[in-house]
């Protein structure tokens, strides 16, 4: 499951960060934001009309995301 597909208010397990591509720089970026397997992350709200973006909290961090940002982060359910 992604990041992106989970509901609000929904918390899940980060597992792993893939990679679109070999230079994935947005990919790269969420690891260095936190994004790491083990993390508890949360959707806190999503926006209305398609949820793009989404507000989610990692750590002690809130992060809005787009969807296809969100779609890196796979997560598994707590």
């Amino acid at each position: 499951m992604f990041l992106s597909q989970l509901s609000h208010n929904q918390s899940a397990i980060v597992d792993t960060v893939q990679a679109q591509g070999t230079q994935d720089t947005i990919a790269q970026r969420l690891s260095e934001l936190g994004f790491v397997a083990g993390e508890q992350v949360r959707v806190i709200s999503r926006a209305p009309f398609g949820g793009d973006p989404i507000l989610v909290h990692i750590g002690f961090t809130r992060f809005a995301l787009r969807l296809s940002e969100a779609q890196r982060v796979v997560v598994v359910g707590l």
